[in-house]
């Protein structure tokens, strides 16, 4: 058993690896005051290199690579993980990460956290049936919630029917210093084949996955020079991330005769870089929580063109910062392109009020005090000790 006296916060998930929601754990380990607190970091499946993004060397990284579905059977092997670790707060994420507050509940875990980051895909409406009684069934074991964005917040309290005193809604904060505007508008991502300022660059960061929806991207792209011709010269398109979508995405592009105005590099670690070397961030998602993407794009300084799903409408100042399009409308993401593309001024102060707005609102020192507050309060509440 440790001698540390700092109480330990075990983060659970799904899988660790390249997202927003853990990114956000990522940022949240890093700039909390380490003599505060320990942290674990729990993956129900598997952990990848994306534990290096972890400063921190006194971090417990676990992957129990646990198969898909509800399996009852691991139960034990969580509780008996839980009564070795004795976390003082066991802290899951969204859905698939719920079932482990049983065990944690039953291995006399003072304080039990659950956040709510974002939607499924089978769930995008929050309408799922199923998902809805799962959730209503943990609700007893759990301590209290954060909801990441006011839809979450207002599902939980309506449908799940979480108390107003047993929530919070809290945003993911940005880190402002490694996400920050680029010196001029010369730069280009490292390998990009596309030279601004001749070019003007539109693009996305992310898994290729089905929630994500870069197809619609790639068919709002090919609308684009379709409907502005006059644009085919500079507008460039650049999707990043890698998944099952991407041959997708390459097919529409060479279908349409465009490939060679696109780029496609996979996934990459250097996202800043690639932020800092487009001219606009478009965020094509059919759900969402609170995206870290578009609060780090809108630090780098670019205007945002995002689907009106979750919070990005808590992000996004529709005609102030970027525009909100309705999901899954390659028609209506197309002309946002043009209207952007065609006025590059304008682009560019919609991404400096973005830069601004990140700085007033969304800084990664809210978002932590937020965080380390609850965790304080809640052990308090419990009677648990915490390091002076």
């Amino acid at each position: 058993m440790t001698t540390d006296r700092r109480p330990l916060v075990a983060h659970v998930m799904y899988r660790f690896d390249t997202g927003g929601l853990e990114n956000g754990i990522v940022n949240l380990i890093n700039h909390m005051p380490p003599e505060r607190y320990r942290h674990a970091v729990i993956a129900l499946t598997e952990i990848t290199d994306f534990r290096q993004r972890i400063h921190r060397d006194d971090v417990l990284f676990i992957a129990l690579n646990k198969p898909p579905g509800q399996t009852l059977w691991q139960f034990p092997r969580l509780w008996r993980l839980f009564r070795r670790l004795r976390p003082a707060i066991v802290h899951s994420r969204n859905l698939a990460a719920l079932e482990t507050q049983l065990p944690a509940w039953a291995a006399g875990v003072p304080v039990r956290i659950h956040g709510e980051h974002g939607r499924d895909v089978g769930d995008l409406d929050g309408g799922n049936v199923a998902y809805q009684r799962i959730r209503r069934f943990y609700r007893p074991f759990v301590t209290y919630y954060l909801a990441l964005s006011r839809d979450l917040a207002e599902y939980l309290n309506g449908i799940i029917r979480v108390p107003s005193e047993q929530m919070l809604q809290v945003y993911n904060g940005v880190d402002t210093d490694r996400f920050h505007p680029a010196a001029n508008n010369d730069q280009s991502a490292p390998g990009c084949p596309f030279l601004r300022p001749d070019h003007w660059l539109i693009g996305t960061v992310g898994r290729m996955q089905t929630v994500k929806d870069q197809p619609t991207l790639a068919r709002a792209f090919v609308r684009a020079l379709a409907i502005a011709p006059q644009l085919r010269p500079r507008l460039r398109l650049v999707l990043v991330g890698a998944g099952p979508l991407q041959a997708e995405c390459a097919a529409i592009l060479s279908a349409a005769g465009v490939a060679d105005l696109a780029w496609l590099p996979g996934e990459r670690g250097d996202v800043p870089e690639v932020m800092r070397g487009l001219d606009c961030f478009v965020l094509p998602s059919l759900a969402e929580g609170i995206s870290n993407t578009i609060l780090e794009a809108m630090a780098c300084g670019l205007p945002v063109i995002a689907t009106a799903v979750g919070g990005n409408a808590d992000l996004v100042a529709a005609g102030v910062t970027g525009e909100i399009i309705p999901a899954a409308d390659p028609e209506a993401l197309a002309q946002a392109i043009v209207r952007l593309a065609s006025d590059p001024e304008a682009a560019r102060v919609m991404g400096a009020a973005g830069r601004q707005r990140v700085e007033e609102k969304f800084s990664l020192t809210a978002m932590v005090a937020a965080y380390q507050d609850t965790y304080d309060q809640l052990l308090r509440q419990s009677g648990a000790a915490l390091q002076p």
